[in-house]
């Protein structure tokens, strides 16, 4: 079963095409779980995402396999298909998802909704995008030196962001993690409150299409031989890549 959170009371779910999961992905989950002391990371490779309507590259199977081989041996790291094709082929919508997970955890458990800030900055397009932020607390991997006013202008309406000095609610980050943790809250219009946790220094310049485009390019020159930059991947997805002759 993997659609059920494991491995202690707090948990993050990280969902998204993972097409293909690179190593920009592991760094963002990685400074999560040490600056949250997060006890598990669920990766949810998404069967139908809506703001995509032209669909992922590979298939799922091919976008889950990959995954499984990214966070291999990774402590704290889980596969979750909580967002795997619906039958129907209807979208998968974060907030469904969450509040599945929402309702498995213990009534003292934590549950946390990470994304990079590509994703934040589309968050007021998502379905039901006001309420996910009170249902999980928001976790933002931001690029360094990104204005703050980026992300406010990106909250869906009748958000409003403030300053918080909030304790991490596992403590402060093991010394020498390196992970910088500010807090803010976020309101409604009900004035109900929630967290929001940016980690503001991740120095983090990986896409998923920049390797697909890698891919691609190289393909045209050199068939064979056809691979991204090796540090933009974990090798045994690399290796995946190659062997399925994916991107191509």
């Amino acid at each position: 079963m993997e659609h059920s959170p494991r491995g202690g009371k707090r948990i993050a779910f990280f969902g998204g095409s993972f097409d293909p999961p690179h190593l920009g992905h592991l760094a963002v989950a990685r400074a999560a779980r040490a600056a949250l002391g997060l006890d598990t990371v669920l990766f949810a490779p998404v069967g139908v995402q809506p703001l995509k309507p032209q669909g992922s590259t590979a298939g799922f199977a091919e976008r889950l396999a990959m995954t499984r081989l990214a966070i291999a041996g990774e402590p704290g790291f889980a596969v979750s298909l909580m967002d795997a094709p619906k039958s129907g082929a209807g979208p998968n919508y974060t907030i469904d998802s969450l509040l599945h997970l929402r309702a498995e955890l213990p009534s003292d458990g934590a549950l946390y909704c990470l994304m990079g800030a590509d994703s934040f900055l589309s968050l007021r397009r998502w379905h039901r995008a006001a309420e996910i932020a009170f249902v999980a607390a928001l976790i933002v991997a931001s690029r360094p030196g990104q204005p703050l006013d980026d992300l406010v202008a990106a909250l869906p309406q009748g958000l409003h962001l403030e300053a918080a000095s909030l304790p991490p609610p596992s403590g402060p980050a093991p010394p020498g993690s390196g992970v910088d943790l500010r807090s803010y809250l976020l309101r409604n219009p009900a004035g109900d409150t929630a967290p929001l946790y940016l980690l503001p220094g991740l120095h983090i310049d990986i896409s998923a299409s920049q390797i697909r485009d890698q891919i691609r390019e190289q393909t045209q020159s050199s068939p064979e031989s056809a691979a991204p930059e090796p540090e933009l991947l974990p090798s045994a997805v690399l290796d995946y890549i190659r062997t399925h002759g994916l991107y191509r």
